[in-house]
């Protein structure tokens, strides 16, 4: 596997290393090793795949050889095998660990946005889910890619690249001006949707008449959602409606069925991590 293929940068992931072993593997560096190995990683239960080619990556970056036997966003089911590495039983030894956790824990948000995709297709709602900004900081660029292995997209990877109106900015806006700087907002930016997150029906009509292009729907029920829509298209206004806040696998095919036009949620950063076995075999000296 070349380092191009593999979407994290190769600075993440020494980054990963250096965080487990800042000053070298000291149990391993001291014991008087010996020999070459191999490391197999296979699926204890059926996952959706993710970080699979990062793990080789760090492998590779500890001076072992390694594959991906399955690609990330492929489905995996229990026993299957996953990746193979070889080399140095110091190398295999420094990237195990790292190497194991970071694809459980991709695996993991991977799962996650793959079953929720899948409840909405089986109940024919084609709506997007939209994964948020709210990973663990630090590490919003790993879950971001998990996101996409799972089949989903990133609502906004930060703050410098889409406009998105909270309420705490309208705290901070004379009342009389808040309607006026939205439209303001939405000239200045022509090539940006606006955003704005409402936390009422009146909130939300009143956004829409000021241009808003996506109304973030904070703590609505699918019913108050439903209703918002019919007041909406008696208006003859029409925002994309992207529920936000306690969305999750319990209740996504509920607001898609309400109206919504994607789906926002922080839920999959929070899924169980999947479950990888690490069997180590000792192979004849060369």
């Amino acid at each position: 596997m070349t380092p191009s293929r593999c979407p994290l940068s190769d600075d993440l992931l020494r980054a990963l290393l250096h965080e487990d072993a800042p000053h070298g593997d000291l149990t391993s560096d001291t014991l008087p090793l010996a020999g070459q190995g191999a490391v197999a990683f296979t699926a204890r239960g059926d996952m959706t795949l993710s970080g699979v080619e990062e793990a080789a990556r760090l492998f590779e970056l500890c001076g072992a050889t390694a594959q991906a036997v399955r690609p990330s966003g492929a489905q995996a089911r229990a026993g299957d095998a996953l990746l193979h590495a070889q080399g140095a039983p110091r190398a295999l030894l420094l990237a195990w660990k790292v190497a194991q956790t970071l694809v459980e824990g991709m695996s993991g948000i991977a799962g996650a946005v793959r079953r929720m995709l899948d409840a909405l297709r089986e109940a024919g709602c084609d709506v997007p889910l939209a994964c948020t900004r709210k990973s663990f900081p630090g590490t919003r660029a790993i879950a971001a890619r998990a996101v996409k292995d799972g089949g989903g997209v990133m609502h906004r990877l930060g703050l410098s690249e889409s406009l998105l109106v909270f309420p705490e900015h309208l705290l901070f806006l004379a009342e009389a001006d808040r309607l006026a700087a939205l439209a303001a907002l939405r000239r200045a930016q022509p090539e940006k949707r606006l955003v704005v997150e409402v936390g009422s029906a009146d909130a939300a009509l009143a956004a829409a008449r000021a241009g808003a292009e996506v109304l973030q729907l904070e703590r609505f029920t699918p019913q108050a959602l439903a209703a918002l829509r019919a007041s909406l298209q008696a208006a003859e206004l029409q925002p994309r409606l992207a529920p936000a806040g306690g969305v999750n696998a319990g209740n996504a095919v509920a607001y898609a069925s309400a109206g919504a036009d994607l789906l926002v949620s922080s839920a999959p950063y929070w899924a169980a991590p999947a479950d990888v076995q690490v069997r180590f075999e000792r192979r004849a000296d060369a």
